[in-house]
This record gives structure tokens, sequence and C-alpha cells, in this order.
């Protein structure tokens, strides 16, 4: 009889998954939900996007088994749950998703499983609305892309840590001093970031890729964006976009444009192809981690190493200086 419940469950969040669109997220308020105390140990995460399945770990530790459901280049604007995913979502213990309407099509599913009593929860949502951007041509919605300003990602360090301290309060200690030794980590990086993209020289302080997935990454260390699309990949890009952007690169004497892990570079070889109709050759500078980290198990895999990363490989086909193999000799 059990197994009929929870095999009528699954199927029945996946016809749900299937049906919802770009829906509000889920409340992720995980009280009154259950606790630690009335499961085995270690207990079981799941999590959505790599960037928040690394921070995830780094603050539950050897606590718990962290599961992303969302692979390496997985565009999340774009994603919906497999059956499988839906299982392991109804299994877990507690879930973490980053939010502000980046996993959109997911919303019901989220919303499922947090009734059945799985504490969910977004890991944006402790985060001072005074450091979200609201891009008008997002009018209503906030950027989702937060992880781009390395500070601001910080600060879903601890609502994680505040999240499990309250899941598992034998160990808040533990919690609290992982996400406090990972924010010590945070902020080398964000020093290393801000450092290496003020050495690009100032007319060259410009970085247009295929989305706009850096508008964060704008702000905080000071360096011009421009993209063929939108804040999500489901907008399409206009060939008078194209052209603006083809038009803008030759006068500015832009040297390098920038495909991204996770999205299609259609968009990216057309403006290659307008400059060079136009006489001036821009080149490909490199493929940046946006929506998406590297593989698992690796440096770039991690989301130090893919802002490493992208910091790096920004500067260095910008004419910048950024230390060798990156911020700890890892790239």
């Amino acid at each position: 009889m059990y197994y009929l419940i929870r095999t009528t469950f699954i199927v029945s969040l996946t016809s749900l998954t299937l049906l919802s669109g770009c829906n509000a997220p889920a409340t992720s308020n995980g009280a009154g939900k259950r606790q630690r105390a009335d499961l085995t140990t270690p207990f079981e995460i799941v999590s959505t996007c790599g960037m928040v399945t690394d921070i995830v770990k780094q603050v539950a530790g050897s606590e718990a088994t962290v599961t992303g459901i969302m692979n390496e280049g997985v565009d999340p604007h774009l994603y919906r749950p497999t059956s499988s995913d839906v299982k392991q979502l109804s299994d877990a213990d507690i879930i973490f998703y980053s939010g502000l309407m980046l996993e959109g099509r997911m919303s019901d599913t989220f919303s499922q499983v947090q009734r059945t009593g799985i504490p969910v929860y977004a890991v944006t949502e402790g985060i001072d609305p005074k450091l979200l951007r609201e891009p008008p041509e997002f009018a209503g919605h906030w950027d989702p892309h937060v992880w781009m300003d390395v500070q601001a990602w910080s600060a879903c360090v601890s609502q994680i840590a505040d999240a499990l301290s309250e899941f598992d309060p034998a160990h808040k200690e533990t919690y609290e001093k992982n996400a406090k030794n990972y924010q010590d980590e945070l902020t080398k990086l964000d020093d290393y970031v801000r450092k290496t993209i003020a050495s690009i020289p100032e007319d060259q302080r410009v970085l247009i890729t295929a989305h706009d997935a850096f508008g964060y990454f704008s702000r905080a260390y000071q360096i011009e964006v421009k993209s063929v699309q939108g804040l999500s990949t489901e907008s399409d890009a206009d060939l008078k976009h194209i052209n603006e952007l083809v038009e803008f690169i030759c006068t500015r004497k832009i040297k390098a444009i920038f495909v991204e892990s996770s999205v299609s570079d259609r968009n990216i070889k057309a403006i290659l192809e307008g400059c060079g109709e136009r006489g001036w050759e821009v080149k490909i500078g490199g493929s940046l981690f946006s929506d998406a980290m590297g593989a698992p198990g690796t440096y770039r895999g991690t989301y130090i190493g893919m802002m490493d990363h992208n910091a790096s490989v920004i500067a260095g086909a910008l004419g910048g200086q950024a230390a060798e193999n990156g911020l700890n000799q890892k790239l």
C-alpha cells in the first residue's frame, strides 16, 4: 500500500511538472516541518543547479549527502525535472534551490513536494533586496544570477546555515563554523576577481556574452556588459539588436567576445561574421560559466573554480592581468 501511494505521488508530481511554466516559486519556509531528529545519519539533501549544490555541500559538510539534479552544461531556465528527479526530490529530507524564478519550470514540483512535509528553501530568500537587480526589461522580477557577485552569493551561504540549523539544531555550531570558513574563502575570491577585472584597460573593459547573466558581475566588478539575449535564454535575439552589437564592437574596437558553457553559440557566431563583414576581426575570448559550472569533481566544477575561471579568462582575453593558473593555481 505504501509503495502504491509513493508511486501515485511521483506520477502526480511528474504530470504537474510537465504542465507548469514560470509560476511563482514555492515558499521556502521550513518552519514546522520534519527535523533531523526523526531521521538516520547522514541525511539526504537534494539541490538544483551546480552553484547551489556546491555551497550547500560546503555548509553541510559530513552531516549530509548532497545530490544536485542539474548536471554540467544544463540551462536551469529551461530545465524540466525528469521522473527520476521527482523521485529524488520526494525522497529527500531537505531541498535547496536558487530561487528568483531561475528554476521557473520547477515551481509546481517544489510546491507539491513541500506539501508532503519536506522542507524546501530558496537560498536567495535571505538576501537583502537592496543587493538584487531588477532590470527594466525584466520589470516585476529580480535578476536571478546572483552568484555572479561573490559578496551577494556569500549571503546565500548564511541562509543555508540557518536552514540547516533549523532542520538539525544539534549540529548548529558545525553549520555556522563551516559557513564562516567558506565565506572567508569567498572574501579572497571576491578580492581576486575585483583586482583582476580592474587590470583590464578601461577602453577594453567590456564583456559581451550570449545572454544577460552577468549583470551582477558588471555592477560588482565595474565592467560594462552587453549581451545578445535577455536574462532568460528563453528570449530570442532579434536581428536589429545583433546589428547594434556588431556596430558597437567595431566602433569600440573590442578585441574579444565570449561564449557560455550552457548557452548556444549561434548568436555569437553571427556577431563574429557581422564584424568580419565590416572589416573588424574580433575573436572568441573563451567559454565562460554562466548558468552552470564545470564538470563535477574538477576545480571548475566548484563555485570558486567557476568564478576564478571566468575572471581569469575575461582579463586574459581583454588585455588585463590574471594570476598564472588562477587564484588557487588550479586552472
